[in-house]
């Protein structure tokens, strides 16, 4: 049985610096844990009892609070006075509990983070929080195989910015910044996976695309898919894929020189690497890049908004 004292997400103890906690709290959680303790004991039948009781308590608390604070809140005084209680870590750790209020943004970013990240590091990558800009602003680093991804931008709209728009509404704009190169493995291999985790595990939404053997190795082939031009580009099995529109003004793509792996817009000259969509003139846009697999010989494509 979980208590406002004693919870998983909301415990006093992480409400407040250690250094802040009194005594009393400690004595207080004890007290409660021992009860825990003994209610764990019992059977279902009696255990749902108690369940049921401590609900009804804590919805009737809630309610007063949140009474309370209603009451209060729109007085300077008193709105005052209640902000400066919100220091002690009692008031605080129960207020959480009931939801009543937030946890600081800085800590539900990385609760946010922390629930993607087994999924990025299932592919060897990750995401660090860069830096955070109020009031509606956060800064995010895609780093390991997500950094330099041609499926880095679904990986960011459908698995990260998911999970920081749930814990943050308040936020609006989540940028992504890049510090250089993708990274390689101790024998120089590239760690780039070509599809992100958030989408490799979709089961609608991939569409056909042609047949690999179709696709020269080393350069772009323009397709029309669901009346959206895009460009695939090839290296051996593994093949990436961008709208067919340059980052800088918006121009098309298919006309420009390839060569080393790199496209150059025939209209302005911005160059971006085919392998991972990043611009080479500006490093601070990229292409607009898409999540591919190859299922025996169809490359399927799925298209971000």
């Amino acid at each position: 049985m979980n208590s406002p004292l004693h919870h998983p997400t909301a415990s006093l103890r992480d409400a407040a610096p250690a250094a802040d906690a009194p005594d009393e709290l400690d004595a207080l959680v004890q007290a409660i844990t021992s009860l825990e303790t003994i209610i764990a004991g019992w059977d279902e039948a009696h255990s749902l009892t108690v369940q049921a009781l401590k609900s009804a308590i804590e919805d009737l608390h809630k309610e007063a609070l949140k009474r309370l604070i209603r009451a209060l809140k729109d007085d300077p005084v008193a709105g005052a006075r209640l902000r400066e209680a919100l220091g002690d870590p009692v008031i605080h750790g129960v207020l959480r509990f009931h939801g009543l209020i937030k946890a600081p943004l800085a800590e539900r970013l990385q609760q946010a983070l922390d629930e993607v990240r087994p999924a990025l590091a299932g592919h060897g990558g990750g995401v660090e929080l860069v830096a955070i800009k109020p009031p509606d602003t956060v800064e995010l680093r895609l780093v390991g195989s997500c950094h330099g991804c041609p499926a880095s931008g679904q990986t960011l709209s459908e698995g990260v910015k998911k999970a920081i728009r749930a814990h943050c509404p308040e936020i609006v704009h989540i940028v992504q910044v890049s510090r250089g190169a993708p990274e390689t493995r101790a024998d120089g291999s590239s760690t780039i996976h070509f599809i992100s985790p958030f989408a490799l595990h979709a089961k609608s939404g991939w569409l056909d695309a042609g047949s690999l053997e179709e696709l020269p190795e080393g350069g772009v082939s323009e397709r029309k898919i669901k009346g959206r031009s895009v460009l695939l580009s090839r290296r051996g099995d593994k093949v990436s894929c961008f709208d067919n529109s340059c980052a800088h003004l918006g121009m098309p793509l298919e006309m420009g020189e390839v060569r080393d792996g790199v496209i150059t817009c025939s209209y302005h000259g911005f160059q971006y690497l085919l392998e991972t969509g990043e611009c080479l003139t500006a490093p601070e846009v990229q292409l607009k890049v898409h999540a591919v697999r190859v299922d025996g010989s169809r490359v399927q494509v799925r298209l971000e908004e």
